[in-house]
């Protein structure tokens, strides 16, 4: 019996490539297309049966899952319907606050949530290789977080450059909101060594680069991936769908939907 698909922003750069990963899917198959209402889209086929819509409601009747890679409050609104409606949600969007994620955990308690930074399996194996790293290198070693990406992008850093701090400090036992630095400038005076710095860069069609850097005296540890096509977030958010159609309500991350926990 195959999945049934709804794709926010489908004509966004991830919802054109989950748009193709889904036709290319045998247990798959797209039951709706979503746009904001302003869209020059509305009313396109993009399958049989399937046309680009802004309402919401409608697309969802049906429905299995909900892939949202859009904006925080596009997201939340969708959270909202799915939750009404009883279905479940990927949701890959970037630059949630602590208070609109709190909604996602409360709206699990009724449907089946993936929310992950960052969708894509080696990202993810990142995370975990990061965990064991932190512990080896939890002294005499400086971390910083460098990423990149196209200029396109809207928020800084990056989710997964936050995700990638979040495990470092919690592996250490910090708080990354005390500990993060964001940019430095002028006299900084000498690096604090509990800190975990971020650096971006913003330019041209870069997919995503994310590197942790630990430095130490004599040597330098660097974990790194380059993601060079979207598909690789697409497809990730092929497993977490197919995840959560034989999982419970809940809020999971993409580290429960590849067994690394």
């Amino acid at each position: 019996m195959q999945i049934k698909v709804v794709i926010a922003g489908c004509g966004g750069r991830m919802g054109k490539i989950l748009l193709e990963c889904v036709a290319q899917a045998d247990d798959l198959v797209l039951h709706g297309a979503l746009e904001h209402g302003g869209s020059t889209l509305l009313g396109n086929a993009v399958a049989a049966g399937v046309r680009i819509s802004a309402d919401i409601e409608s697309a969802l009747q049906g429905a299995d899952v909900l892939i949202d890679f859009t904006r925080p409050e596009g997201t939340l609104h969708h959270l909202e319907i799915c939750r009404r409606l009883k279905v479940n949600m990927v949701i890959g969007t970037t630059g949630l606050d602590a208070q609109q994620k709190a909604k996602l955990g409360a709206a699990a308690q009724d449907i089946g949530i993936v929310f992950a930074p960052n969708m894509s399996v080696g990202v993810n194996l990142v995370f975990k290789l990061l965990e064991t790293a932190s512990r080896v290198l939890s002294e005499g070693y400086d971390i910083e977080i460098i990423e990149a990406h196209h200029r396109h992008k809207v928020d800084a850093p990056s989710g997964t450059a936050l995700g990638m701090g979040e495990v470092v400090a919690r592996t250490l036992g910090r708080d990354l909101a005390k500990v993060a630095v964001y940019g430095r400038e002028g006299v900084t005076g000498e690096r604090d060594p509990s800190t975990i710095g971020f650096a971006t860069v913003r330019g041209g069609d870069i997919v995503g680069d994310h590197t942790v850097l630990f430095a130490g005296t004599g040597e330098r540890i660097e974990i790194t991936h380059k993601a060079s096509s979207r598909a690789t977030f697409a497809l990730g958010a092929l497993r977490a769908a197919r995840f959560l159609q034989v999982n419970e309500e809940g809020l999971y991350d993409m580290q429960d939907v590849l067994a690394l926990k």
